[in-house]
């Protein structure tokens, strides 16, 4: 079975992307690491920094398409991974995820775990729509799938402190 590429776009789902811009962040890097990953976000961008800065802003973009952030999960092999960090706040209204900045500057995916503060900040995705479960389980698909089944809380999703429950 060929896999079937999502977007996020015209399926029925709402998609935001943000990220924080604080201190000495500067704006056109940081921008420059989320376009690597989301190509289509589109924003302003704030008045570059100057020191001492109190720099407090937000870069952030809606409908925003999800295509080249799942290319990169699938071309790094992660989508086990990817799903249960992208359904760990999964509820009825949606699911919200981070991933760092500092690794999309190189146009990879990280997920920080749950409490950390990745150097270098996050990027914070937030995927809203009806049937949300199914769409997370179709996107994160691999061949894999069809010797071991995975589904979204099943007995193999990682524990809180992102351990893997099956290789102790």
């Amino acid at each position: 079975m060929e896999r079937l590429k999502l977007t996020g776009i015209d399926e029925g789902l709402s998609v935001l992307v943000s990220t924080k811009l604080s201190g000495a962040d500067q704006p056109e890097l940081v921008l420059d690491a989320v376009l690597r990953l989301f190509p289509e976000f589109t924003c302003g961008l704030p008045d570059k920094p100057t020191f001492p800065s109190m720099q407090d802003d937000i870069l952030a973009a809606e409908g925003v398409s999800l295509g080249e952030f799942l290319d990169t999960i699938h071309k790094q092999a992660i989508l086990d991974t990817s799903l249960d960090f992208m359904s760990a706040n999964l509820d009825d209204t949606g699911t919200i995820f981070q991933i760092s900045r500092q690794a999309a500057m190189v146009g990879k995916v990280a997920f920080p775990l749950p409490g950390d503060n990745p150097l270098g900040g996050v990027i914070t995705v937030e995927i809203g729509g009806e049937n949300l479960e199914d769409w997370l389980e179709a996107a994160t698909w691999h061949r894999g799938r069809e010797d071991i089944p995975r589904r979204i809380g099943d007995e193999f999703t990682m524990d809180d402190k992102g351990e893997a429950v099956t290789w102790h």
